[in-house]
This record gives C-alpha cells, structure tokens and sequence, in this order.
C-alpha cells in the first residue's frame, strides 16, 4: 500500500519509490530515552549480602520512545527520534546505536547539565520486572524540542508523559493541537510513576487533542478509577481522546472509538521479558495509521508486533520485520469486534 507525501512522493513502507530525496520524517517519536541494563530472569532477588551469579547481561537502548522509533524504523518507517542525552559516553553511545538502527538522529539533544538517563531491569520468573530508574536528561525534555522537528510529520507520538516533568500539560496540549491543525496525527502514551497522584488532572486537558491514546491496563485503572477495560476506554473517550487502545499483556488488548469496540488476544509465543512489548505495539499500530489500514487490521499488526519482543531478553532484541509481523496477522485472535 501507499500513501502520499506532502509533496506527492510516492512512499512504500516509508521508503521512497521515486529516487527523489526524502522530505523528511514519516514520523516523529518524542519523550524518553534510557540507556538499559537488563539482567537475565532471576529464580529471586538476592538476599542482603548474598551474591546470584546470572548469565550475560545486556546493555540496550530504550525509554518508550526510542523502543516506538526502533520499532518503525525496522519496519521501514523514516522516523526522527526526539530526546535529550548527557554530555556522557552514555549518550554518544545511544546516538550512535540509534543512527546505526536507520533512525534520523538530528532531534536527539545534548544536555550540558544532566547525564543520560539509565535503567537496570530487575526481572524475577513469576513477578512482574522491577526497575532502578534515574530521570538524568529526560527531565529537560520539553515540549518546544518536539515542536522544533515535529512540521510536516505524518504521525508525532509523544512517550513518557507524566514522567517527564519538563512535558507540562498546557505545553503538550498546544503542541498537540498544532500538529493536529496542520494535519498531523497525534499518539499519545504515558507512564505514570509510584506515588502519582495527579494523573487524571493533568491528563484530561490534553486528550481531545489526541488520536490515538494508548495506556496499559494498569495506568488506565490509575487514571480512570476503573477495572474493566470497556468502562475505562468509554471514560478515556468521554474526556477527548479520538480512540482508546488499552493494553493488558497476556489478555490481549482492547481499542474504542465512538463508533466501534475491537478487541484482541495476543499472539502465542513463549515469554523470556516483556520489556519493550507496549512500545513495540504502539509502534505497529502507527505503522497501521500510517499505512491507512483498517482497526482490526492494525490491531493484529501490533498485537504481532509486541509479542515477538518478548521472545528474548531486551526491548527490541526479538523484534519481528515488517514481514513477519505482517505473516502472523491471522494468527493473532480476534477477540470482539462490534459497533457501539
């Protein structure tokens, strides 16, 4: 399938089809940025003083939007990361490992004052994975960096809302509203840290600025008060957003707009770490949006898409190619599909 650049370029999976220079980015993926340290599954965490010998560790790039932006460069999305690194080996590193994944890398920010951010995964077969976080340069992240490469893109995904303190709700929602008015679409995900007890407040104002908003089960009952993940949705939908896709790991994923509710299970695999799974979905459901497929179609894109991530160790380690997410479609169960 192809769509349309601005300037009437032909495009194909986000390549160029006619031999001209690209225009620019497809997409805009903006927000956080992490240099990882995965630990492989431990049986238990370590008593105090106790030494756990585990196998080789792996250092990554990741933050939810660095894992969206991997995802749909490999995919073959031209896609520009916007982010802010430290003046650090860890930052030169991530730009380099970045730019050697295809992304476009002239968003990517240095920071004079604060080190790159960094993340060691903690995961213990049995238990959902434990993290040691430091903010580092993620936290002069702002809105006006987004903006600043944002013209022109076909989707902007912002990541890490609500954890990212520079990304103010009045901010994001101007900036959303602006890419919205020029014909941009807008995806929205967060993450909402322990103790968070403004979520909904500074959420609210900026999802009838939003497309495509996309929390996990978790952050939507944190947001909504809400359990079932059809009440949470139409409540999400009441405050503005264009459409709702809630994600629930091993029960699938459920999408609504105000015409239609679509639901999905995941495609069976065999799980090592479920890091990177939610980025990588929202990743093929911007693929999709991209593509101008139809919700169903996108859904089984990303359900694809964020299954095969957890196969290894990583973010995006075991990630499908475009053609083999798009080979395991029919293989990803549909669940509900009805209108509303």
């Amino acid at each position: 399938m192809s769509i349309c650049s601005r300037r009437g370029q032909l495009i194909e999976g986000g390549a160029m089809t006619d031999g001209a220079e690209a225009v620019g980015p497809l997409v805009v993926c903006a927000g956080q940025v992490v240099a990882d340290l995965f630990v492989p599954p431990l049986a238990a965490l370590p008593e105090a003083g106790e030494l756990v010998t585990t196998g080789d560790m792996l250092s990554g790039v990741g933050g939810c939007s660095a894992n969206t932006a991997v995802a749909l460069a490999s995919f073959g999305v031209r896609t520009l990361l916007s982010v802010v690194v430290g003046a650090d080996a860890a930052g030169d590193w991530v730009r380099a490992h970045l730019a050697a994944k295809g992304l476009d890398v002239s968003g990517v920010v240095t920071s004079d004052r604060l080190a790159t951010s960094q993340t060691v995964i903690l995961p213990v077969t049995g238990q959902d994975r434990r993290y040691l976080h430091a903010v580092g340069a993620n936290a002069e992240y702002s809105a006006a960096h987004a903006a600043a490469v944002a013209a022109g893109a076909r989707v902007l995904v912002i990541g890490g809302f609500l954890s990212l303190p520079g990304l103010t709700t009045p901010d994001v929602a101007a900036l959303l509203a602006q890419a919205r008015a020029a014909g941009t679409r807008t995806v929205l995900d967060v993450v909402i840290p322990h103790g968070t007890r403004d979520a909904a407040e500074r959420l609210a104002p900026v999802l009838p600025h939003v497309d495509c908003f996309t929390p996990n089960d978790d952050e939507a009952r944190l947001l909504t008060g809400e359990t079932d993940p059809h009440r949470q949705a139409a409540t999400l939908l009441d405050w503005g957003a264009a459409s709702v896709v809630i994600t629930r790991g091993p029960d699938g994923a459920v999408y609504a707009d105000r015409e239609q509710v679509v639901a999905v299970r995941p495609l069976p695999v065999a799980v090592v770490d479920g890091s990177g799974a939610g980025d990588a979905f929202t990743a093929g459901l911007v693929f999709g949006l991209v593509h101008d497929w139809p919700v169903e179609r996108r859904l089984r894109f990303a359900a694809a898409a964020g299954a095969s991530v957890t196969r290894a160790l990583g973010t995006t380690t075991s990630l499908f190619s475009r053609d083999e997410a798009i080979a395991a479609l029919d293989d990803v169960p549909l669940l509900e599909m009805k209108d509303t």
